[in-house]
């Protein structure tokens, strides 16, 4: 029998691929997988893509190992290649890094940009043209409520943005997916073990853990919010902001 709830998630993400154009004949996509829900649900969703789309496209996958204690990604990567997708591991010492910077109070963005730096160089290793993440609508409304209240500007992640001052671009098959439907999906699936960061509290004590949780109490008010807020990141309405770059000026009658 076919799964209908993971049928509703490829639907969704199908719709994204097609509305932002994220997958073209002959890519070349690096999948990123951590091992956490979003990312397992992304490798199947491409996979079942390329079984079914009627363009060829290829696909390799890659975690990256921080070297913690207890951290393994040998669940992921048996999961990937029962797929018929490769796995390759990046690997890294972040404890000795971040006591080198004297970051361990503060090691998420050290930790961030070494993860993205290296998964770009990989892809261009493995000749890829895309990296694909796991991110989800939740993500991006998260992420737009950050920027807004941090004074980042209106700004939230993309779904198929270019990699700054290269070729490659990023994608998030799964950015118009509530993060409640893949949840229910994963939930019925023996999830590949994989060890968690050890800064993990500190990851909750953040920014993103209280906005996450901000839009979950909205939502008791406004019960269709995640869909409102979707409807309104696609219709921005520029001349109503305050940015003079889209305000149209009143001409003065005469000069003064």
């Amino acid at each position: 029998m076919e799964d209908l709830l993971f049928k509703k998630i490829c639907r969704l993400a199908g719709n994204a691929i097609v509305e932002y154009g994220m997958i073209r004949a002959d890519d070349r996509i690096l999948i990123g997988v951590s091992g956490g829900k979003d990312s397992v649900a992304l490798v199947h969703v491409l996979k079942h893509f390329q079984q079914t789309a009627p363009i060829r496209f290829e696909l390799e996958a890659a975690t990256f190992d921080p070297g913690f204690s207890g951290f393994s990604a040998d669940g992921t990567g048996e999961l990937c290649r029962s797929l018929g997708i490769g796995h390759h591991l990046i690997r890294l010492d972040m404890e000795s890094l971040l006591r080198e910077k004297q970051l361990e109070e503060n090691p998420c963005m050290l930790c961030s940009r070494l993860r993205r730096g290296n998964l770009y160089t990989l892809a261009r290793k493995l000749k890829c043209n895309k990296i694909a993440l796991g991110q989800h609508l939740d993500d991006a409304e998260v992420s737009f409520l950050m920027s807004l209240c941090r004074g980042a500007g209106l700004s939230t992640m993309g779904p198929n943005v270019p990699e700054k001052n290269g070729k490659l671009r990023v994608i998030r098959p799964l950015i118009l997916t509530p993060e409640a439907m893949i949840a229910e999906w994963v939930a019925k699936m023996n999830l590949p073990i994989r060890g968690e960061c050890r800064y993990k509290e500190q990851l909750e004590n953040g920014d993103r853990r209280y906005f996450r949780q901000l839009l979950d109490r909205l939502s008791e008010r406004i019960p269709d919010l995640r869909s409102n807020m979707l409807r309104s990141m696609s219709n921005i309405q520029e001349g109503y902001l305050f940015d003079h770059r889209f305000l149209q000026q009143e001409k003065p009658d005469h000069e003064v």
